[in-house]
């Protein structure tokens, strides 16, 4: 399958899990990858095991909370393949707190990286798109972005920032044949789930280990995802297959969420 060759993809967070996924498809597909991370020696480690595949990768050294990180890594990214193509804003953190110990400072943090890290990032590729007559960014949000939930207003509220985002650019730049959508994860079985596990087991009184196990048996379809599971319609998103398809956010949940 080579829906992508020639193009060149920018993956933020593409250095473990959903990202490095994407990476991984992306490359099978054709495309050459710059694996984006705050985490350089596994971006690197990502890019290496890329080296097999048909497009290829390179690891760029990225935090998205620093716009001065974003332009220095899209400008090696163009200097090495000559422009992107593709943008997926991967790149997230989450953190669960009750409305009396949200701290200002993990507001902020939660903001910058998963609403700043989207936008700044995507205003700093689309330069490049223009220049190549147009592009795709796929945006990550999250099923919580669908709902509130108890704990995690902060999470929750970025990542329908991220949908309304989307929704916004898309209609912004669909003249320049760019166009915009978002994936909505649900639970997927990644690093990171481990970490909201341990947060569910302090808030929730569970073992570690209990939460994972009830979110995976409640989703209609039985079970967590796997990250290929959400790569795939990554890939999609990101071809001339979905070319009609702009400002929509499309759920890879099992079923948990019915649009």
């Amino acid at each position: 399958m080579t829906k992508l060759e020639g193009k060149v993809a920018l993956v933020t967070g593409g250095a473990r899990g959903i990202g490095r996924a994407i990476c991984e498809a992306y490359a099978a597909a054709g495309a050459k990858v710059a694996v984006a991370d705050l985490l350089e020696e596994d971006a690197k480690e990502t890019a290496t095991a890329l080296a097999g595949t048909i497009g290829g990768g390179m690891a760029v050294a990225m935090d998205v909370a620093d716009p001065s990180s974003i332009t220095a890594g899209v400008a090696a990214v163009e200097e090495a393949w000559g422009g992107i193509d593709i943008l997926v804003n991967n790149a997230g953190i989450f953190n669960m707190a009750s409305i009396d110990r949200i701290t200002f400072e993990d507001y902020r943090r939660q903001y910058d990286v998963n609403v700043a890290g989207t936008v700044f990032t995507a205003q700093a590729v689309v330069p490049s798109m223009r220049k190549r007559g147009g592009g795709v960014i796929v945006n990550f949000t999250s099923q919580a972005g669908r709902r509130g939930e108890p704990n995690i207003t902060i999470y929750c509220s970025t990542k329908a920032a991220v949908i309304s985002i989307t929704q916004s650019l898309a209609l912004e730049l669909a003249g320049d044949n760019i166009r915009v959508n978002a994936i909505a994860p649900g639970v997927i079985d990644t690093p990171m789930w481990d970490l909201v596990d341990a947060q569910f087991a302090e808030y929730e009184n569970k073992p570690k280990g209990q939460k994972k196990r009830e979110v995976g048996t409640a989703v209609p379809l039985g079970r967590m995802g796997d990250p290929r599971d959400v790569a795939a319609p990554c890939v999609f998103l990101a071809s001339d297959d979905a070319r009609y398809i702009t400002a929509q956010t499309l759920n890879v949940d099992g079923g948990n969420w019915m649009s």
